[in-house]
């Protein structure tokens, strides 16, 4: 397993919009398609396997439509369609865990053939999430004679981690794995109405691993 490129950046965005978020993404291929993938499909996945937490649906969602913003030649398949289509297969207790436990999977014929209708090339696991870390601050709320307001300072952080694992469907084979890490403190001020800075810490995520995605799976790349 090579390490191809390590990219560490930090964002500052506008304090009137967003807070500040600190990104790094970590690309590992092992073999990298040359053409694009055709008219084949993919479909990004998210793990659930663990009690306390879930790959959020719309991470997922955000990585498809990234994917598919860059290279509109790309098939991402909607996740819930696919899960529906292969029902109970991807469920949290059945879904594979590795590559070769498709091979298991495919000697059920009703399997086979609707992984044949789909035309699937790539499926990318992701499993991660973003969590709310540290808060700090207060804020007073009330009403009064010259009406209502509110005055105090806020502030929290968020914590994102998510790998992706990059299947190829028809060798039954790992064939990249990009993982990213991302941090950032949104605030909260307040002097009479409450506004929100927040750190766009999931999409900053969702741009990381969604570039890398991208640059495997394009075929002007």
């Amino acid at each position: 397993m090579k390490q191809l490129s390590s990219l560490t950046a930090g964002v500052l965005l506008g304090a009137a919009l967003s807070g500040c978020v600190t990104s790094t993404v970590d690309e590992m291929v092992f073999e990298e398609p040359t053409e694009g993938i055709g008219d084949a499909s993919v479909v990004i996945l998210g793990r659930r396997h663990a009690p306390d937490y879930e790959t959020e649906p719309d991470f997922i969602d955000c990585l498809g439509n990234h994917v598919m913003r860059g290279d509109q030649s790309i098939t991402v398949m909607d996740e819930i369609e696919f899960l529906n289509e292969l029902y109970p297969w991807f469920e949290p207790r059945t879904a594979p865990l590795h590559p070769d436990h498709i091979e298991v999977m495919l000697q059920h014929r009703a399997v086979q053939a609707k992984a044949q209708e789909l035309n699937l090339e790539y499926m990318i696991w992701v499993d991660g999430s973003t969590v709310r870390t540290d808060g700090a601050g207060s804020m007073a709320c009330g009403i009064g004679p010259g009406g209502a307001g509110c005055f105090g300072f806020g502030t929290w952080g968020n914590d994102s981690k998510y790998e992706a694992t990059i299947w190829d469907f028809t060798n039954r084979a790992e064939v990249g794995r990009v993982s990213t890490t991302a941090s950032g403190q949104s605030y909260m001020p307040a002097v009479v109405v409450p506004i929100p800075i927040i750190a766009p810490v999931q999409g900053t995520a969702c741009d990381g691993i969604g570039d890398q995605l991208l640059q495997f799976l394009s075929a002007n790349h």
